[in-house]
């Protein structure tokens, strides 16, 4: 991951994954439609079902701010 840092633009969860921070999202500007954990964009891009499964999904903590 080139000029990121750690703990700010992501960090790795319980099982080793690198998970991009809210902050990264909204320096990129838009939603990748990929269903980010910190998805700062209300998944606008994620196709349904899967959209509709996210936003009734209880919000994870926001880790790495």
């Amino acid at each position: 991951m080139n000029n990121l840092a750690e703990g700010e633009d992501y960090y790795y969860n319980e099982q080793g994954y690198i998970v991009l921070t809210e902050k990264y999202h909204l320096q990129k500007g838009f939603c990748c439609g990929n269903g980010c954990r910190h998805c700062p964009y209300s998944y606008q891009n994620v196709s349904e079902p899967k959209r509709s499964e996210l936003l009734a999904s209880p919000t994870p903590p926001k880790e790495g701010l």
